[in-house]
């Protein structure tokens, strides 16, 4: 992964990233959706929000709290969770993690900066 350029994730959905900020990388984007690469260090947490799309996320390394409509699961490397468009959630570096981030459809606006 070092060959990879990586963007400093500072906003979901333009809400400040709490605890410090993540990172970010741009896997593929198509009509239809995109995929994203993200990094979050240890304590590092997303506000709670919603959005205009589906997210699927698949954890690659670390731990991950997450919380979707008031229900939190813990997530590990293997594991997936689903954030549903409109629905409340927030997502939690219990240990630095990363996963993969489909959305889809495609955001009308950039969902992360």
């Amino acid at each position: 992964m070092d060959e990879q350029v990586w963007q400093p994730l500072l906003t979901v959905e333009g809400l400040p990233l709490q605890g410090g900020e993540g990172r970010f990388r741009l896997l593929e984007s198509a009509d239809s959706g995109l995929a994203y690469l993200i990094h979050y260090p240890a304590g590092v947490s997303s506000p709670a929000h919603s959005h205009d799309h589906d997210s699927i996320v698949y954890v690659l390394s670390g731990r991950l709290r997450g919380v979707v409509d008031g229900v939190e699961s813990i997530l590990e490397p293997g594991d997936s969770a689903v954030h549903p468009r409109g629905v409340p959630h927030q997502v939690e570096a219990l240990t630095d993690a990363m996963w993969v981030e489909f959305k889809s459809p495609l955001p009308t606006r950039p969902p992360i900066a």
